[in-house]
């Protein structure tokens, strides 16, 4: 692990943010020392796509890095280890394929649950525990290396992506009143995040004040879907 940090770095973010977490325990986990800047974000004016547009941002001797993606490959290139990437090009390939997945389905479905109500949020709900099943059935296929973590005997990038959103994922099953990650369905994803909560390095986000602004945060957004409707 880096001992030491020659770079200036930053991190700002914002508490509630599940990339912001990511990114903060990657850091940790390359042992790299930084700074980390709370974005001071209203809520109740700032839409959650702006929230989301704004945080996190890594900064390193002034130059800003953003998306989060991005900001784990760049992480990986600046501070070889430990590595949260598997050696292997292939497995590579299959850490990024499943890390977009996680971006490209679970969010955009996460959301819509979150703003909508009766017909559209079950369906919503449906279509996101659909996709935590295709991935838990893909890792166990792609990553099938006795664990406790994804990544085998240590944690790496998706055990980061999936760890980091525990509560935010019981949080999310408050709003339809679902369980969002099934045990017995769910085995090798459910495992690795308590493997991965159970870090020294793992800071979860607090669940009471998350639940409590998703309900806050669906509020607004209903109130303004309305409004326009």
């Amino acid at each position: 692990m880096q001992t030491e940090a020659k770079e200036e770095v930053k991190l700002h973010g914002f508490w509630a943010s599940s990339d912001c977490a990511m990114v903060r325990h990657a850091l940790k986990l390359k042992g790299v020392a930084y700074d980390y800047v709370e974005v001071d974000i209203d809520i109740r004016s700032d839409s959650l796509v702006r929230v989301y547009e704004n945080v996190p941002v890594l900064v390193v001797d002034g130059q800003s890095v953003t998306n989060p993606l991005v900001i784990f490959e760049f992480i990986e290139d600046n501070w070889k280890y430990p590595a949260l990437f598997p050696e292997d090009p292939y497995m590579k390939s299959r850490v990024r394929f499943w890390a977009g997945f996680f971006y490209k389905k679970l969010m955009p479905t996460s959301f819509a649950i979150m703003f909508s109500e009766g017909e559209a949020q079950e369906k919503a709900t449906e279509e996101f525990i659909e996709h935590m099943r295709t991935m838990e059935d893909g890792i166990a296929v792609d990553f099938a290396n006795g664990g406790p973590f994804i990544n085998g005997k240590e944690p790496g990038l998706l055990d980061v992506v999936m760890g980091s959103c525990s509560n935010g994922l019981k949080a999310l099953g408050a709003v339809p009143g679902v369980q969002m990650l099934d045990k017995e369905r769910m085995p090798v994803l459910s495992s690795a995040i308590e493997a991965f909560i159970g870090l020294e390095t793992s800071t979860v986000i607090p669940y009471d004040e998350l639940l409590e602004l998703h309900w806050v945060l669906r509020e607004i957004g209903l109130a303004t879907a309305s409004s326009k409707a």
